[in-house]
């Protein structure tokens, strides 16, 4: 969680700021946002209108599609096509058409998505790396390495000078940074560098979100039932929660920062969070039969949250004032990852 496309808030480049770059805020004309879902049981991408919550078109999306994003203008989406894959499919939502895939090489098993910059930001567990693809060039242009295994979600800033993995098999989040260093022969001259700082979280790190602030990251750690706090500024870990969830999958705040929702693989409750008391709000039951719930989108109002229920195959829409179901979307068989596209 994923991050969407929505426009980025913009302010002053200091250290905090930076992260709080990270976060997001509801555009303007958020009437014209589209909700993409992803279904893995039939290997395609739906549009929803989020009015009506019917779908409006069908796509494929390649082989083991998990997360999705759109573009800036919101004309192109990206899905990544995981385990032994290494592809980025893409569609052409204007045209409504699928696009020729983007062929990674090398970079195997991308999952992770983020658009920033005019640019497509994924993660390729298989390598190691956080890549950046360029639509303009049609190539990836930069790599970083994180030296962690399953590097899987990917957070960018707006300055583009800071991102935020978290590593599945690793139990690890990695700190991305851009810094000046003295260039050689010295002379007062600097130039660019990367850092990696390597954080702490719990077994099976994964799903994860940043704080409205920027000053708090929460991480979800699907294989020990917690959630790690962790300071991207000071770059340690502040906090471990015990959680009530099987398999934490997702965690996503609420647009005003009060809640934090996480989604379980293996459970049928959707759990709500107080994110300052840290304490448990309530337990939102899915419904009979309700597993695999996956991915977690916020409205760009604040107003309702979409959860993926796979096992029910379909999208589940929950009103934040009520904490209670609103509606569902029947998206098709096995639905997970989420995102908006918003043309301008």
């Amino acid at each position: 969680m994923r991050l969407s496309n929505l426009r980025r808030v913009v302010v002053p480049l200091t250290a905090c700021a930076g992260f709080a770059a990270l976060a997001t805020v509801a555009p303007a004309g958020a009437s014209s946002s589209t909700l993409l879902v992803l279904n893995k049981g039939n290997l395609t991408m739906v549009t929803v209108d989020p009015a009506t919550l019917k779908v409006t078109g069908s796509y494929p999306s390649g082989p083991d599609p998990h997360e999705v994003i759109a573009s800036s203008d919101g004309k192109t989406a990206y899905i990544t096509n995981y385990t032994r894959g290494n592809t980025i499919s893409m569609v052409d939502l204007a045209a409504r058409k699928a696009l020729p895939p983007i062929d990674l090489g090398e970079l195997t098993r991308p999952h992770g998505l983020d658009f920033v910059g005019g640019k497509l930001y994924f993660t390729a567990e298989g390598a190691k790396i956080v890549g950046r693809y360029d639509p303009s060039s049609r190539k990836v242009d930069w790599v970083m390495g994180t030296g962690q295994n399953r590097t899987h979600m990917v957070m960018v800033s707006s300055d583009l000078k800071r991102l935020l993995t978290t590593n599945v098999a690793s139990a690890s989040v990695s700190i991305i940074e851009q810094v000046d260093i003295p260039a050689p022969g010295g002379g007062g001259a600097t130039m660019t560098d990367w850092t990696v700082t390597t954080v702490a979280a719990g077994r099976g790190a994964e799903g994860n979100d940043l704080s409205p602030d920027g000053k708090e990251l929460w991480v979800a750690n699907a294989q020990d039932g917690t959630v790690s706090i962790i300071d991207p500024i000071g770059k340690k870990s502040l906090q471990t929660l015990s959680v009530p969830v099987k398999m934490g999958n997702r965690l996503k705040f609420t647009r005003d920062g009060k809640y934090a929702l996480i989604s379980d693989l293996r459970g049928n409750e959707l759990l709500v969070l107080d994110a300052a008391t840290r304490k448990e709000v309530k337990r939102i039951d899915m419904g009979a039969g309700a597993t695999m719930m996956a991915g977690i989108l916020m409205d760009p109002n604040g107003a309702r949250a979409y959860v993926s229920v796979g096992s029910l195959n379909h999208v589940s829409v929950i009103d934040l004032k009520t904490l209670t179901m609103a509606g569902q979307i029947e998206s098709g068989p096995g639905p997970d990852g989420l995102a908006w596209a918003v043309q301008n």
